[in-house]
């Protein structure tokens, strides 16, 4: 890189909340934020928002009647856009960008619509631009009243961290100042889950259930399994567990250094596997290791302190990234850790909530592990954390940061 990139803020609507010292307070509890859910009368493990997000949700589609007809992607992307310009003290003076994605788009939206369709052969008016996937930065362009470039992507789980490679390129080259950066996702539909339970990979909360092949997984050191039903990282496991929640989060980028900076982009990279099927990663993740070899190239790696892990809590991906970290690492691995045990798999969001553990772990200087898990490699301080992701392709991406 040619200059480090400074995160002035960065917002979120999550399971978590919304404020950072809620947040903060959530991760040091070791209870998850994942429970029982109903969708279409079958009970679901999901990670939901907390009441209060859902009526600040509601209150938005008040304020103005184009809001009235938006999917929840779009609007959490408001709430959490408003948010992390003020904390970065932008105005509607500030020329900057923004590029904020989503893996699955407008769902809820589209799955009304499309039974709508199917039932009565008609569709509203309104279906298409409500559910084109360009909807999240240009709403939030026309909110916020911007002027810079407005981009919209879909790369699967890495879109928010893809978005952060876009704004490094275009803050390095000139061609911009400052970039609001992020992805959206509200997945929780009975279609979406379904789309997971296809897969196989998703956690059973009814395990003597003879139509759904996954099984809860016990842990042998654990009375109350069902305390953690997505087992991110934990390699004892026999069964796949991911489980979805719903997210937005996005940061705000500029040059160079900055007083309000949360932290520092030093170091990024990139890379995709060699598909052998359409969800396939390889045994060793090779992606993952040309992503981490790309972003360190700079830094040495006893200088890297700690991972947060994309680690969905299925058996090939959790497997499959630890063995490339090792390859990269040798046998002195940082600190490895991963928030999907805590609020599940936010497909497009996860990277940029990655990325506010990794800001946060930072800024109090405390490592957030996994409570299941015991932490073989501490680390007397946190200096530098790289944070991954990866998604259906195999594109993987990776992020270094630092508190200065």
């Amino acid at each position: 890189m040619k200059t480090k990139i400074s995160i002035t803020s960065l917002a979120s609507i999550s399971p978590l909340g919304k404020e950072a010292e809620l947040i903060w307070k959530q991760y040091l509890s070791p209870e998850t934020l994942i429970s029982v859910q109903s969708f279409n009368g079958k009970q679901q493990f999901a990670a939901t928002l907390p009441q209060e997000l859902r009526h600040a949700i509601n209150a938005l589609r008040k304020e103005d009647i184009k809001y009235k007809a938006l999917d929840e992607t779009v609007l959490m992307a408001i709430l959490a856009s408003r948010q992390a310009i003020a904390e970065a003290g932008w105005t509607v003076d500030d020329a900057f960008g923004i590029n904020i994605g989503s893996s699955r788009g407008a769902t809820q939206l589209f799955e009304k619509y499309h039974k709508e369709f199917i039932e009565t052969g008609k569709t509203a008016t309104l279906t298409s631009p409500t559910t084109t996937l360009g909807n999240i930065s240009s709403w939030i362009a026309h909110d916020l009243k911007s002027t810079g470039p407005e981009i919209s992507h879909s790369i699967t789980c890495s879109t928010a961290l893809h978005a952060v490679l876009n704004a490094v390129a275009w803050l390095q080259s000139g061609m911009a100042t400052k970039f609001l950066v992020g992805g959206s996702e509200a997945p929780l539909t009975p279609f979406t889950l379904a789309q997971m339970q296809a897969l196989k990979i998703y956690a059973n909360p009814n395990p003597n259930d003879t139509n759904n092949p996954q099984p809860a997984t016990r842990h042998p050191q654990l009375q109350d399994v069902e305390a953690y039903p997505c087992r991110a990282f934990d390699f004892t496991k026999t069964k796949n567990t991911m489980v979805l929640g719903e997210a937005a989060a996005v940061a705000c980028l500029e040059v160079g250094d900055n007083p309000k900076a949360l932290g520092y982009i030093t170091g990024i990279g990139y890379a995709t596997d060699n598909l052998q099927h359409n969800i396939s990663i390889s045994e060793e993740a090779l992606c993952f290791q040309k992503s981490m070899a790309m972003a360190l190239q700079n830094t040495p790696l006893e200088e890297v302190d700690a991972i947060v892990m994309h680690a969905p809590g299925t058996l090939k991906g959790d497997s499959s990234e630890y063995k490339a970290i090792q390859k990269i690492f040798g046998d002195k691995l940082p600190m490895l850790t991963t928030n999907k045990w805590k609020i599940g798999h936010t497909f497009g969001a996860s990277g940029m909530l990655n990325l506010e553990l990794a800001l946060l772990m930072l800024q109090h200087q405390t490592f957030i592990g996994i409570p299941y898990i015991d932490e073989p490699n501490p680390r007397p301080q946190l200096r530098n954390i790289l944070i991954n992701a990866v998604g259906f392709g195999g594109n993987a991406v990776s992020v270094l940061v630092a508190k200065r």
